[in-house]
């Protein structure tokens, strides 16, 4: 049986009486924030728990990052990110890129 007033995430996501585009860029950027911190990780070979202890935070607390749980403070993400080698950089949306990691 199907119902003809549902709506797909997409639909709902996309309209702007649901979620106004603001909120839409905000989400974006926080979820290519959070994939690039992940990469960042991997590339580097870093576990949850070697990155935590290197950051000085809880493996919970990257755990809760990394699925979207929580979004991190400024002061945590340049914990996590010095240990890695990498610095959070602010590059023009020109360059195609709303969030860049940079080695120090």
């Amino acid at each position: 049986m199907s119902n003809n007033n549902s709506t797909s995430f997409s639909n709902f996501y996309n309209d702007d009486n649901n979620v106004s585009a603001s909120e839409r860029a905000k989400i974006e950027f926080e979820v290519e924030l959070i994939g690039k911190l992940i990469e960042a990780r991997a590339t580097k070979g870093f576990t949850q728990s070697q990155l935590a202890e290197a950051a000085g935070i809880k493996q919970s607390a990257i755990a809760r990052m990394e699925n979207l749980k929580a979004i991190p403070q400024i002061d945590t993400l340049f914990k996590v990110l010095t240990p890695m080698g990498y610095k959070l950089a602010i590059v023009s949306s020109d360059e195609g890129q709303d969030v860049e990691f940079s080695a120090n």
